[in-house]
């Protein structure tokens, strides 16, 4: 799954040697989008329909329910993280594990909204707090990784995404 962070990470970290993106859905889930895909329902290019040019892709928005009223009935949790393996200035192998896992149901209870929804707009709002504060304060336009990182983390937690960090702890990057 293509996520533009990959081409910012490279970009701004030019010593980054390997960068990936994978999200895990349901068998059902996967079987679902593989049907839409084989019958050309997430076509992105217009196709004639009774005369009129549409895109299956936007005509399948309109008509899947709204994501927001699909909230009530989430269970599970999410889980996002970033696992880190690198060479320390001594030599050493290093690796750095930080993630959040957030509950769709406490997030629904919360915000009327599940845990997708909480775990995009919460980061959103406090990096525009952190600008329109001035805790990231550089003139021109930035990506997050160009960024000091500790106040975002610092206050996170507060807005309800703790997170977890795991310094020198095995990680698996074979898959």
């Amino acid at each position: 799954m293509f996520h533009e962070e990959l081409e910012s990470l490279v970009k701004h970290i030019p010593t980054l040697k390997r960068a990936r993106f994978w999200m895990t859905f349901s068998q059902e889930y996967i079987t679902h989008l593989r049907v839409l895909q084989n019958v050309g329902m997430t076509r992105i290019d217009p196709v004639v329909f009774e005369g009129h040019k549409i895109v299956p892709l936007k005509f399948l928005k309109a008509v899947l329910p709204e994501p927001s009223s699909l909230g009530e009935g989430y269970s599970g949790t999410t889980s996002i993280g970033c696992q880190i393996r690198g060479i320390g200035k001594d030599g050493n192998e290093l690796t750095y594990f930080v993630y959040n896992n957030c509950d769709h149901a406490a997030s629904f209870a919360e915000t009327g909204a599940q845990a997708i929804s909480y775990t995009t707009g919460v980061p959103a709002m406090l990096g525009a707090s952190m600008v329109t504060r001035g805790a990231w304060n550089k003139p021109g336009v930035f990506n997050v990784e160009q960024l000091d990182p500790d106040p975002f983390l610092a206050e996170l937690g507060f807005y309800g995404l703790p997170w977890i960090e795991k310094v020198g702890y095995p990680l698996d990057f074979s898959k």
